[in-house]
């Protein structure tokens, strides 16, 4: 029974480690370092290219 709280609490540890990397991943404002790696978007840069693309297409 020991075994099991153990093995339980240290996989919900795990489980909630990487709940918490891939929120940091997503909940950044910005990417600083400029790696690439981060899951930052600037939704409102891709935005204005997609209607500059579009204004010059017309």
């Amino acid at each position: 029974m020991l075994q099991f709280i153990l093995i339980s609490v240290m996989g919900l540890a795990a489980v909630s480690y990487l709940g918490w990397l891939v929120y940091q991943s997503f909940a950044s404002e910005s990417c600083e370092s400029g790696c690439g790696k981060c899951g930052t978007l600037d939704i409102k840069a891709i935005l204005k290219s997609v209607e500059e693309k579009k204004k010059a297409s017309s």
